[in-house]
């Protein structure tokens, strides 16, 4: 089993970025949090990274369901989607299979939840 969903796009690293919150808020995700990891391991430790942004997404209804059926959920979320320059006009976005990380807990509510948020991810990539 894989552990996320990607797609490669022919564009910029802010068009993919735009296109990816729009296509998570058609999904009823919102953006928590943006990482800008290259930006982070210059800082932290002089180290040149390519262009490479961590998009911390989350629906708040399944949020809310998650946490009911199991409260330390909250150390897997949020949904993490990744954009990531790959070659100058070459955008690779992937999103984190929820079922995946999900499946060392045991907890078939939470699982059901999972394969919710797992079938609104896949079609944010796949309508990229």
């Amino acid at each position: 089993m894989t552990y996320h969903f990607s797609r490669t796009l022919e564009t910029s690293m802010d068009d993919a970025i735009a296109r990816v919150t729009a296509a998570l808020a058609d999904q009823g995700f919102g953006v928590l949090t943006e990482i800008d990891v290259q930006a982070t391991l210059k800082k932290k430790i002089g180290a040149d990274f390519r262009p490479y942004r961590i998009l911390g997404a989350c629906n708040p209804g399944f949020a809310h369901k998650a946490l009911q059926a199991e409260d330390k959920i909250g150390t897997m979320l949020p949904c993490n989607v990744i954009v990531q320059e790959k070659a100058p006009g070459s955008v690779e976005v992937s999103a984190v299979d929820p079922m995946a990380s999900m499946a060392a807990v045991e907890n078939p509510t939470l699982a059901d939840i999972a394969g919710e948020v797992r079938s609104r991810l896949q079609q944010v990539i796949d309508g990229l």
